[in-house]
């Protein structure tokens, strides 16, 4: 009995100091991996986008991508900014045409009210990328933390970047713009959203 009371006193010590550890204020995030997760989130989405420009859109799937409409390096027509100059939803489906894809920034050809437009999106503008058909999305928080990053004098600790989300459907998706022979599918509701907070900086 005494061997067991002093078994029990010692994982009771143990199971302690390991609940003293797990309260212990978070250590400084020098690796930052909510920086590695947004960047390679960022990665699926180049990769489905390079291989729907080299082979086509496989199946039923199609893209809904969100975008901000006056962030850096974005070239879309004054008509569709006046129409959309907060953001702005397009949709990859039937008919587009020239898409190419580089490490910066994606450029498609599109159709809007029977004129063709020719619009510039880079990557770090998404906000949002979704699948109807497999019903698979990834969000992203605007871009500001990234200009703020860039601004910052040197030596100066960076700001915290939101952690980017995947989600399984988007509860509100923002309106797609009226391309020319889209279709424009309802998402189901009731997304469930897994957000990686892990990767967050506190």
């Amino acid at each position: 009995m005494a061997n067991g009371a002093s078994r029990l006193q010692t994982l009771a010590g143990n199971l302690h100091t390991s609940a003293g550890a797990m309260d212990q204020p978070m250590s400084t995030d020098h690796i930052r991996y909510d920086l590695l997760a947004r960047d390679a989130l960022r990665g699926v989405l180049r990769r489905v986008l390079t291989d729907a420009a080299e082979q086509g859109l496989p199946g039923e799937h199609h893209f809904f991508i969100t975008f901000m409409s006056k962030a850096d390096g974005v070239k879309i027509s004054p008509r569709l900014l006046a129409q959309h100059p907060e953001e702005m939803t397009i949709i990859l489906q039937h008919q587009f045409w020239d898409l190419t894809v580089s490490e910066e920034r994606f450029e498609v050809g599109l159709s809007f009210g029977g004129i063709p437009e020719r619009l510039v999106v880079p990557f770090n503008s998404i906000k949002s990328f979704y699948d109807p058909s497999v019903q698979f999305g990834l969000q992203f928080e605007p871009a500001e933390t990234e200009t703020a990053a860039a601004d910052m004098p040197p030596g100066a600790p960076s700001p915290a970047v939101p952690s980017p989300a995947v989600l399984a459907v988007p509860d509100t998706p923002s309106p797609p713009a009226a391309a020319e022979t889209e279709d424009k599918p309802k998402p189901s509701e009731g997304a469930e959203v897994v957000r990686l907070d892990r990767f967050r900086k506190k």
